[in-house]
């Protein structure tokens, strides 16, 4: 309520400037409400019909239209050219296929499984990945964080053996251990987990749920990854210093990680210390001074991670480190290609948890990697073909003994810097990779492990170094900062798993909480114009006598339909109840001049709801709206509502025509006819 002061001054510049008022408001058109704007321009509402639209797509898509969406390499194979493309591909691939030798054998490590199956993932899985992907650009993979995931489930379901490690991911030793149902290699978890990912992919492309990786937001991403970075870290500790003492499992593993390495660090390997700080300082040195100063130079890196390799496997050879210093090494590294096995199907509904979350993981990153590319180099990526492409690869990948696959960031990044136009790239080099399986293999088994914890370690620098995003997100947005901190904080202290639904849960809240406090605000009118804007923002604007106009933006569902009515009553400054309860006190005592005075010091006479930034409505909604109408009816307030989207308008109108058989709302086209339609109505009241 104003003083008696202000609202005098109120009433007499309001009968002073009525006229003059009503000029300013003038158009060159009539009012319009929305019923009249929709019978004028003939609206009519859109036809949808499930079966139509698949038949309109069917009979819109010919026969190589649809081979070309499930097939897109037919697309870009028919328009590849050879003479200057090919090149380009072939030095891309011959750069991809070294970097995936040392970065497939360190993250097969990560899966606890022997490291030659981080090359079986670089190459069966790819191939599929080839012809029904839609990246050009992408090296698909090992990636440290799905493998990690990976081992997880490797650790909490195989079956620990006497037997030597390295036999237990032989195919020998699988099926010897088959005769016992309830006994499973680690092999055999990994390939269920693998086959079980694929699954959820392929049914995510059926219901076209490629859309879900929206829902990942940046901070959570961001949290996540670097949380899973310090994880795979510690998980390194114990083949950096050469410990053999056992891994924790189970939550909470970052605190016992670092309670088992402090109590047994006396019994550290020096030899694999020194090694791992050789290695570890001759990469970095790599990356900070020479590659800057060789990429000026040529677009060819230097392959340091496989120059590491092949000198730590030369190195350990004919030094017998093995023998000398108890180095651990990679181990047996079979020939050939492994025959193909089914995955162990009792195994999929004890891995379908942990499948999710590898699953929302790996396609997060590799979509993400995609449109990074798409953008850079104009062309388009299907979220939904991207499922089908991996679920494909995956489901290939678990008959060959394979961990679920994921883009690369740093091969991905090379692969297209060095020059690489197409997936043609990554066929060169999984040729390459043939090689290596069919007979160079077993060269590497006397490689440290320390070598390739190294290799590991040097590489999360980029994943670490994401930390530094926590202030421009804290910076922005005080929600986003919140949803850092929990995803990456119970993703280091507790666990992955528990991190990843933590993470999703912390974004969805934050959404939520978002939409259950929409923005709102007055708007005043700018001279001469049909504009209004928001007084507390703007100070060349005016406030219209008489009228209140209420600015609502968000979705109105019922999650936040309960603070309509309250932020209305605050922006506007009158209660109904409160002018009803002071009505009828003063009126239950007969003073009823002074319950007319205090009707004369209200200077409120109209509201006009702007509802052009609402983009959905449901019925709580409508309710809710309906409430306040009747709410200020009752002290002779009409509400307007103006603006309205076609959708809400429909939705609107729906729930009145169902409900009460009428429209129960005036609803103008703009806020200017609403407003101008209240001012006609005070000055035919005032006369």
């Amino acid at each position: 309520m104003a003083s008696d002061n202000d609202t005098t001054q109120d009433l007499r510049r309001f009968q002073a400037k009525e006229s003059q008022a009503i000029l300013k408001l003038d158009v060159e058109r009539p009012v319009l409400e929305q019923q009249d704007l929709h019978q004028l321009y003939q609206y009519e509402k859109p036809k949808k019909s499930v079966i139509q639209n698949i038949k309109k797509s069917i009979g819109s898509s010919s026969c190589k239209g649809c081979v070309q969406n499930v097939i897109p390499a037919s697309y870009w194979l028919r328009k590849y050219k050879w003479q200057t493309d090919f090149i380009h591909d072939v030095i891309s691939g011959l750069t991809v296929a070294i970097m995936h030798i040392p970065q497939g054998m360190a993250y097969a490590l990560l899966g606890n499984l022997t490291p030659v199956v981080g090359i079986y993932m670089a190459f069966f899985p790819v191939l599929i990945y080839v012809f029904l992907g839609t990246s050009r650009h992408v090296s698909m993979g090992t990636f440290a964080v799905v493998c990690l995931m990976t081992g997880r489930a490797v650790t909490s379901y195989a079956t620990p053996l006497e037997t030597n490690s390295s036999a237990n991911n032989t195919q020998e030793g699988s099926q010897l251990l088959l005769q016992n149902t309830e006994i499973y290699t680690p092999i055999q978890v990994a390939t269920a987990v693998t086959f079980m990912v694929g699954i959820i992919q392929l049914i995510m492309y059926t219901f076209r749920l490629g859309v879900i990786s929206t829902l990942l937001s940046e901070p959570f991403v961001n949290g996540f990854t670097t949380g899973a970075a310090v994880q795979v870290l510690l998980s390194q500790l114990f083949d950096l210093i050469g410990l053999s003492s056992a891994k924790p499992k189970g939550y909470f593993k970052f605190i016992k990680t670092i309670i088992v390495i402090f109590n047994d660090i006396p019994d550290a390997n020096t030899a694999a210390v020194i090694i791992s700080l050789i290695a570890s300082c001759i990469m970095v040195l790599n990356n900070e001074l020479l590659k800057p100063w060789i990429g000026k130079k040529c677009s060819f890196p230097i392959p340091i991670e496989l120059i590491a390799v092949i000198a730590g496997t030369l190195v350990s050879r004919y030094f017998d480190l093995p023998t000398l210093y108890n180095i651990k090494t990679v181990g047996n590294i079979p020939i050939g290609i492994p025959e193909p096995q089914l995955p162990a199907f009792k195994l999929l509904p004890t891995v379908a948890l942990e499948s999710i979350g590898i699953t929302m993981v790996s396609y997060t990153v590799t979509m993400s990697m995609s449109l990074i590319f798409a953008k850079k180099l104009h062309y388009e990526i299907d979220s939904n073909q991207e499922l089908f492409a991996m679920g494909s690869s995956n489901i290939f990948g678990s008959f060959f003994s394979c961990m679920p696959v994921s883009a690369s960031l740093s091969r991905s990044l090379i692969q297209q810097a060095v020059g690489g136009r197409t997936q043609l790239a990554s066929i060169i080099s999984c040729l390459i990779l043939l090689v290596i399986l069919l007979w160079i293999g077993p060269f590497f088994e006397p490689l440290p492990r320390c070598i390739l914890a190294s290799i590991i370690v040097v590489a999360l620098k980029g994943m670490l170094v994401q930390a530094k995003e926590l202030a421009k997100f804290w910076k922005l947005s005080k929600i986003d900062g919140i949803v850092w901190f929990i995803t990456f904080f119970t993703t280091v202290l507790i666990n992955i798993d528990v991190g990843l639904v933590s993470g999703l849960l912390a974004s969805i809240v934050s959404v939520l909480f978002q939409s259950v406090r929409p923005y709102s605000c007055l708007l005043g009118h700018v001279p001469n114009t049909e504009l209004y804007l928001d007084t507390s923002r703007y100070i060349g604007v005016a406030e219209i006598f008489g009228v209140k106009i209420f600015h609502y933006s968000g979705n109105l569902n019922f999650v936040n339909a309960n603070r309509l009515s309250p932020d209305l009553q605050d922006k506007v400054g009158v209660r109904p109840r409160q002018v009803l309860k002071y009505r009828h006190k003063l009126a239950k005592k007969g003073i009823y001049a002074e319950a007319n005075d205090f009707e004369n010091k209200c200077t409120l006479r109209c509201i006009v709801v702007d509802m052009s930034a609402v983009s959905k409505i449901d019925s709580s909604g409508v309710v809710t709206l309906r409430e306040v109408v009747a709410d200020f009816a009752q002290i002779e307030i009409p509400v307007y509502l103006a603006a309205c989207s076609a959708l809400v308008y429909d939705k609107i109108q729906k729930c009145d025509m169902f409900e009460k058989g009428e429209l129960s709302f005036m609803i103008f086209a703009t806020v200017h006819d609403a407003v101008f339609f209240a001012q006609r109505e005070l000055v035919s009241k005032s006369s």
